[in-house]
Order: structure tokens, then C-alpha cells, then sequence
């Protein structure tokens, strides 16, 4: 698949959303919880297989700005402080497609290693 192209993206504040729209014709809400803890940054992915951080305590979590990178990604700020990672528009797209099993694996890791 070569990489998808975006033809819209909206932050919604107000209902903790962002909406990205592809030329393919995806569209995809994706809320700021699930940006966050699946931020592709070294903090949160680690730096290979197996090193990703399980971040917690990010139901409220909101964006504050949401600055261009090129042609190929955005870099979401959050009001947590986090902004280092880079969110192309390839992962963006499958954040969207994948949405259901990437959070089901994160509620599913946030029971079995979050705090008790």
C-alpha cells in the first residue's frame, strides 16, 4: 500500500477527538487517550521489540496544538507535556484501521500490569 494521503485532520477539543480524513476515503476518530498511549515515540515505544512502556493515567489527557512535520506526519502536543512523537501519516492511518484491537490489547495489558 503506498502511503495514505490525508485530505483533512480536526481537533476536536470538546469531544476529545481527532478526525482524520484520507483521499482513499478513510476517516477515522481517533480519541486523545488512545493518541497518547500509542504515542510512536521512544518513551512509549522504547527502542525495540518488547521495550514498549504501558503509559497510564491518560483518560483526560487533551491536545493543545496539532504542528505540521513535512509533508509526511503531524506532532501532536499534549497538555501532559509529551510531544515528541511523530505521527505520520501512514500511522495515522493505521491507528484508524486497527483502532479496536490496538485498544482491546491495551485495556487488556492496562488490567494485567496497571496498578491494582
Amino acid at each position: 500500500m503506498s502511503d495514505p494521503v490525508p485530505t483533512e485532520i480536526r481537533l476536536r477539543r470538546t469531544s476529545r477527538l481527532l478526525e482524520v480524513s484520507f483521499a482513499d476515503g478513510a476517516r477515522f476518530e481517533l480519541p486523545f487517550e488512545y493518541l497518547r498511549v500509542h504515542s510512536p515515540s521512544a518513551e512509549v515505544k522504547g527502542h525495540g521489540p518488547g521495550q514498549e512502556v504501558l503509559v497510564l493515567g491518560k483518560e483526560n489527557v487533551g491536545i493543545k496544538a496539532v504542528e505540521p512535520v513535512g509533508q509526511y506526519a503531524v506532532k501532536l502536543v499534549f497538555d501532559d507535556g509529551h510531544d515528541t512523537g511523530l505521527y505520520t501519516w501512514k500511522y495515522l492511518h493505521e491507528l484508524g484501521r486497527e483502532q479496536s484491537a490496538k485498544w482491546a490489547r491495551y485495556l487488556e495489558r492496562k488490567a494485567r500490569e496497571g496498578p491494582k
